[in-house]
């Protein structure tokens, strides 16, 4: 089993326009609903992709909108944990302009949890981990997290770990040696609170993480080359060139193409070029991570892996 999880889930509005002009009233071409936030975005990746395996997400979902999102997943064909909470699921929006190829992104912050919602996860994770064989654990944590929330999960999954998290709380699991850690460039700078611009100093924080117990570091750059770095190798992917219509959720792509390649049994450089492909096919789409697993097989023979000397 393949599974999804986080505590950042979204209902997403995605609002096309033909020329956004900030200040004015602006009206949209086309209007689309959709379940999103990066846990769930994996999971529908994931499902996307898979030829034989489960996929299952664990999530916290409240209100209208959590009742919204947990009705597509039953469309989709996605397995589903609910916590419920007392607080409804944000909705967070995506405004793209067509004429500029600019994509604005409004980001409603998760809100904070009850101590017994804290508890409920907790226990529905410990029924349903041990029984993956891929965990990814995605998204931003709400204020008011519990220190040992993120070592309790990890306690209870003996399974290969892939953590899309920064800051301290991707610290605190180094040590537990996650199988791959992939924060973007942006937010590796922020976990360091140092400037990650030049490649070399991007290179060396990487070899850090390395050496803190990560077992692979994936970084990400936008459109931009992907580094790979495990043991003592480093690698450079290059994604296809794709038309960008959306690029929300390619992150999210990324890892959930990993884990689905990496269950199939393909060696790492194979799977990331699969993940690398799902994140491109992504940025065609509109609504994120509705793939089209014949689409990401072909744009998988345009991404260019080579070894960093």
């Amino acid at each position: 089993m393949i599974l999804a999880a986080g505590l950042s889930p979204a209902w997403q509005q995605i609002l096309l326009f033909d020329r956004l002009r900030t200040g004015e009233v602006n009206r949209a071409r086309e209007s689309h609903w959709c379940a999103s936030g990066k846990v769930l975005n994996v999971a529908v990746a994931a499902r996307s992709l898979v030829r034989e395996t489960t996929v299952a997400a664990i999530s916290v979902l409240g209100g209208t909108t959590g009742n919204l999102i947990e009705e597509e997943f039953r469309t989709l064909g996605v397995q589903l944990s609910k916590i419920e909470t007392r607080a409804p699921t944000r909705v967070c929006t995506t405004l793209l302009d067509r004429q500029t190829g600019v994509t604005t992104e409004l980001v409603e912050n998760a809100r904070a949890m009850q101590e017994a919602e804290w508890e409920e996860y907790l226990v529905e994770f410990q029924r349903i981990g041990p029984s993956a064989e891929i965990c990814v654990f995605t998204g931003s944590l709400p204020q008011s997290t519990p220190a040992d929330f993120l070592p309790r999960l990890n306690d209870a999954a003996a399974a290969r770990w892939i953590l899309d998290i920064r800051g301290s709380d991707l610290m605190g699991l180094l040590p537990r040696r996650p199988w791959m850690v992939k924060p973007n460039r942006e937010e590796l700078a922020e976990t360091f609170e140092r400037d990650l611009t030049r490649e070399e100093n991007l290179q060396q924080a990487m070899r850090e993480l390395l050496e803190m117990g990560a077992e692979s570091v994936l970084i990400t750059r936008g459109n931009a080359s992907a580094l790979l770095a495990f043991g003592e190798e480093l690698w450079r992917f290059t994604p296809p060139k794709v038309t960008t219509v959306n690029p929300i959720g390619c992150g999210d792509c990324l890892a959930a193409g990993i884990a689905v390649a990496t269950h199939e049994g393909a060696d790492l450089i194979e799977a990331v070029r699969f993940g690398m492909g799902a994140a491109a096919h992504n940025a065609e789409q509109l609504l994120p991570a509705r793939l089209k697993r014949a689409r990401v097989e072909e744009l998988v023979g345009q991404v260019q892996a080579m070894r960093v000397p």
